[in-house]
């Protein structure tokens, strides 16, 4: 069986639902709990493919938090390497400063469940072309980013311009929540009071939101999390041109 290295910074921002997929696709993960203080690799041989969960931290805090710039270090080794990448939330911004794109504070945090839209280059996308239009996903983000050069931009939000973006065709960046479990989000507002509470949001508000959405949520998020482990077993998955990136 092939291994794929997950990096996972607290204890509530799981793999969630992503892994299911892996598990259908005879993918082990090795989970590095950043939390308990996991020592991360020097290289990613062994691995077929590397994903990077969320956080509380941001990607500019790297004095503070140094571990990030190990995360840098093993991105940039899977772009080199051509090894397919999905970076969540944190993991997407990580993702973007690999390739060399600005991450700074968006001034107001998108916590909850709002609607994305597929952008123009989702049309023919292998993981989310078979997509609704528009659907609600589960937000918890502070910062965003510019569109990596030579990226392509997938989602949007009315309060995000890039929600998710593909660079070359196996590196993936989601900062919207597609593989929440209703106990991860439960666990999230339980985690993160005081966030919710500068948003004005409520805890109650969230999980009854989370009643109606997550159905239709788990759905779309284990179609595309199930083409993205398509990119690792599909030994025709390869990369059309080198990475771009950025050395830190």
């Amino acid at each position: 069986m092939q291994k794929i290295l997950a990096i996972q910074h607290v204890e509530c921002e799981t793999l969630g639902d992503i892994s299911a997929a892996l598990a259908a696709a005879d993918l082990v993960p090795r989970t590095l709990e950043v939390f308990s203080g996991a020592a991360y690799p020097e290289t990613l041989d062994g691995y077929a493919g590397l994903i990077v969960m969320g956080g509380p931290m941001s990607v500019y805090e790297r004095d503070q938090y140094p571990f990030l710039c190990d995360e840098l270090r093993l991105i940039e080794s899977a772009l080199h390497d051509q090894k397919p990448i999905l970076g969540v939330c944190l993991g997407s911004q990580l993702l973007a400063a690999a390739l060399g794109a600005r991450v700074f504070a968006a001034g107001k945090k998108e916590i909850g469940w709002h609607t994305v839209k597929k952008l123009a280059g989702a049309g023919d996308d292998p993981l989310l072309a078979a997509l609704p239009d528009e659907f609600a996903a589960f937000h918890w983000h502070g910062d965003i980013f510019d569109l990596p050069r030579g990226s392509t931009a997938l989602l949007a939000s009315e309060g995000t311009v890039c929600q998710a973006f593909r660079h070359g065709p196996n590196a993936y960046g989601l900062l919207c929540h597609l593989e929440v479990t209703w106990q991860q989000i439960l666990r999230m507002v339980q985690a993160f009071p005081d966030e919710l509470a500068q948003a004005n949001l409520s805890a109650d508000e969230i999980l009854n939101q989370t009643a109606r959405y997550m159905v239709d949520l788990e759905k779309s998020g284990g179609e595309v999390f199930a083409r993205w482990t398509g990119l690792v077993t599909n030994p025709d998955s390869r990369w059309d041109r080198p990475g771009t990136a950025h050395r830190l």
